[in-house]
């Protein structure tokens, strides 16, 4: 009986030692690789996945994915803890900033690139310049027909993405609200609100009446871009990285990445690679424009 029992205590005295052995090669392997999680933007997903890409291949250790489904998206999954990073193409809102705090936390913004937004057309379309007042009329519905901004005897479509989306809000409140917070200023209703860059890209291709607007970065070569004047008298601008730059073409924007907090560890390297010249070249490729140092 006393042999049995001390074979006994051997047997749990060599399962204990092994346990203890194997559990901190476990703990090795995981803290060896970073997982960042970032989602948001439609607008940013296409350069967030390049840029994720990259800097994958430069640190195999580190994990990254990525997701669109708009700003706002974003913003609520960083409010309630499910990604490290939200990708935004609009300032977070005071309505969010309220939301955060009362859930204890302080949202960091990290400025990463910059875009212009395009008004887009097909290219029968023989309208190529139009003022901000006048977009503004277009979209709010009080100008209803293309002959009454030069162009041809037709009814105008209007196109823009769904309110959920970061350009959307931007593209209310800078073209139609022409930057005035005191402003009512609405779409038209009948405006179709599309839910991708794609929907209105498919759209203008085959509507010779619609007009739409995108990021630059996402604007084909078989479509027509109007030139801006920020007011009657001034210069049409076409967007372009020096319009913007210069400040001279009317409707341009940052694009952001924010934190819960400032950000550390993996994930403050890869906003710090983000800002450097490796990845502003890739900014630029993708018809963004960089950020100017």
């Amino acid at each position: 009986m006393k042999r049995t029992l001390l074979l006994f205590l051997l047997f749990i005295s060599l399962i204990s030692s092994g346990c203890g052995a194997t559990q901190p090669a476990q703990t090795a392997s995981v803290s060896a690789s970073a997982y960042i999680e970032n989602k948001g933007s439609d607008t940013i997903v296409n350069l967030a996945l390049a840029w994720a890409e990259k800097y994958q291949g430069l640190h195999p250790d580190i994990r990254i994915s990525v997701t669109g489904g708009g700003s706002g998206t974003g913003i609520a999954a960083l409010i309630n803890g499910t990604v490290g990073i939200a990708n935004a193409s609009r300032k977070i809102s005071s309505d969010e900033l309220k939301q955060a705090e009362a859930k204890n936390i302080r949202p960091v913004e990290h400025i990463v690139a910059r875009d212009a937004i395009a008004v887009i057309v097909n290219p029968e379309n023989p309208v190529n310049q139009l003022t901000l007042q006048q977009i503004s009329d277009i979209y709010s519905g009080k100008i209803k027909n293309w002959q009454e901004v030069g162009g041809e005897n037709r009814p105008i479509v209007r196109l823009s993405r769904e309110t959920n989306s970061g350009t959307h809000v931007y593209f209310l409140e800078t073209v139609l609200r022409l930057g005035d917070k005191k402003s009512k200023t609405l779409f038209s209703m009948d405006t179709l609100l599309l839910p991708s860059s794609e929907g209105i890209i498919n759209e203008l291709r085959t509507n010779p009446n619609a007009i739409g607007y995108d990021g630059l970065g996402y604007v084909p070569k078989d479509l027509k871009m109007i030139a801006i004047a920020q007011k009657p008298g001034e210069a049409y601008k076409l967007p372009s990285i020096a319009t913007v730059n210069d400040k001279s073409y009317a409707i341009a924007r940052d694009l952001y990445m924010y934190t819960a907090g400032e950000a550390s560890g993996a994930e403050k390297d890869y906003l710090d690679w983000i800002i450097s010249s490796e990845a502003q070249d890739i900014v630029a490729k993708l018809g963004f424009v960089p950020i100017l140092k």
